[in-house]
């Protein structure tokens, strides 16, 4: 085995393994919605010479995402795993005429993830440390709902609430889709109404959704509308390539436009953050490249005076990435947390709880500090023996 220049053994990649969940995907809203059986997220397991695994989860279908590794593999076997930037970034690089961004980019997250799970193992050192440093031990989530009608909407954000939670986003479902803005309006006021003293909102119109019925104007009129109800911000509310849209909404809108959980790789970011079309950007860990991609992207906002929440709509691995960046930045708050979905809850031997406060702990131990539980994962997934095995 050869030895690094620092004198020590690489820890070398021998294999990947992929895990689709499957069975329990929560629905989402969309115009063609998920089924429970259909396959939206995939678990992926980078093994080393050394024995030692991690583990981190893509935002796309099993199949795509095994084919995609497949590509990806030979690339980086026998690669240093404790190296997690340049591995990716070499798959990157090496995969740029079969398609940038889109399901390659995202089987790469899983892997960067699963490459800073494998460091942060071998070092004894939590992700967020080795990702910049420890700046807070605890993250506010917001819970991430489903919207429903006006008449449910307010005992949905009371079922949380009583959960402990202060801080919610509501999205998707019959917003801005059933061409009835009092309708819109209705939704908003009963969440509010809803909401624990002190406590946050967010709106999610969620217009990557196939075949968005609105552009520019409805915006402006539902940003008023969401401005007067104190909603914190306004995610997605167009569509994701209305880059000039995004421009006036955001230089015209008397509240927060949040926006980016579709791109991927930091350059897709670049004209959204230079040209002043988002005040919060929002990759998405499992999508965008992985950690070594949303920490470049974070760092970008803030040199722009721009605010960064990662979007967290997919598993427990993907939550345990987003709180160690929060933690690894100074002026990061939230996480999203999907309210009821057994990818979260329902993952890892010991599921993620919230103090008294409604905070939840970053993981203080090596890695993610959290890992997939190989019987929970049987009941997610037809795949969970290939990803455990040696």
């Amino acid at each position: 085995m050869s030895i690094s220049p620092s004198g020590r053994e690489p820890v070398r990649i021998t294999r990947i393994a992929t895990a689709a969940l499957m069975g329990h995907s929560p629905p989402g809203g969309w115009s063609a919605e998920i089924r429970p059986e259909d396959s939206i997220h995939t678990l992926i397991a980078v093994h080393t010479d050394a024995g030692v695994t991690g583990f981190g989860s893509a935002f796309a279908p099993g199949p795509l995402v095994a084919a995609a590794v497949a590509q990806l593999q030979p690339l980086c076997l026998g690669m240093d795993a404790l190296q997690p930037e340049r591995v990716s970034e070499t798959l990157h690089r090496h995969s740029f005429w079969f398609g940038r961004g889109g399901t390659l980019t995202h089987a790469i997250s899983g892997i960067d993830i699963a490459l800073w799970d494998i460091l942060g193992r071998v070092t004894g050192l939590p992700a967020c440390i080795l990702l910049g440093g420890r700046y807070r031990d605890r993250v506010r989530p917001y819970c991430s709902l489903l919207m429903t009608g006006p008449d449910r909407m307010g005992e949905r954000i009371a079922r949380w609430r009583a959960r402990g939670f202060r801080a919610f986003k509501i999205g998707w479902g019959p917003f801005g889709r059933a061409g009835d803005s009092r309708l819109d309006e209705a939704i908003v006021r009963a969440a509010v109404d809803a909401l624990p003293g002190g406590g946050q909102l967010m709106v999610d119109a969620g217009a990557s959704d196939a075949f968005w019925p609105h552009g520019l104007k409805w915006a402006l009129r539902t940003a008023d509308m969401l401005a007067e109800h104190g909603v914190a911000w306004f995610e997605e509310p167009l569509p994701p390539d209305a880059l000039e849209d995004y421009v006036t909404l955001r230089r015209a809108a008397r509240l927060p436009i949040a926006g980016g959980e579709v791109l991927t790789r930091r350059q897709s970011f670049l004209p959204f953050i230079t040209r002043g079309a988002l005040d919060i950007v929002q990759p998405d860990a499992t999508k965008v490249g992985g950690l070594s991609e949303q920490r470049r992207i974070a760092r970008m906002a803030e040199d722009f005076g721009l605010a960064y929440v990662g979007h967290g709509w997919n598993t427990a691995l993907g939550l345990a990435a987003d709180l160690h960046l929060a933690a690894a930045l100074p002026g990061v708050g939230l996480v999203e947390y999907i309210g009821g979905s057994p990818y979260v809850d329902a993952l890892t031997a010991e599921p993620f709880a919230l103090d008294g406060d409604g905070m939840l702990a970053v993981p203080d131990r090596p890695g993610l500090g959290v890992a997939p539980d190989p019987d929970h994962v049987a009941r997610l997934s037809p795949d969970a023996a290939a990803l455990f095995a040696d």
